[in-house]
């Protein structure tokens, strides 16, 4: 059987706050189930084949494909946008384009008062 000595540091390594009654319900637990771990392990398995899976698991996801939008719509689109760069948006980055709303709404509520 554990020790009640061995529930306490095992209590504490987990940052458990237990009473005596239950450190005493604790040890009965513990114990009964390390004493079927032992059980388990009198269990012959030498001639079970190790399985992750109990069935047969297959990749169901299709192969990437290019996509079928014609590429004249996309090259039509980049020619509109004001800035890019290499054959991408260049847009401002989230926090700036934060940084600079915050500051227009902070002049406007100053100018209000």
């Amino acid at each position: 059987m554990i020790s009640q000595k061995e529930v306490q540091h095992i209590a504490k390594l987990a940052r458990l706050g237990l009473t005596p009654k239950e450190i005493e319900k604790m040890q009965k637990e513990l114990s009964s189930i390390l004493d079927y771990i032992e059980k388990l392990e009198e269990v012959d398995i030498s001639k079970v084949e190790p399985s992750s899976h109990l069935i047969k698991v297959e990749n169901v996801m299709r192969e990437d494909e290019k996509s079928k939008k014609p590429e004249a719509k996309s090259q039509k689109l980049l020619e509109l946008v004001p800035e890019k760069k290499a054959g991408y948006l260049k847009v401002k980055s989230i926090t700036r384009a934060f940084v600079q709303q915050k500051r227009r709404v902070e002049k406007r509520t100053q100018s209000s008062l």
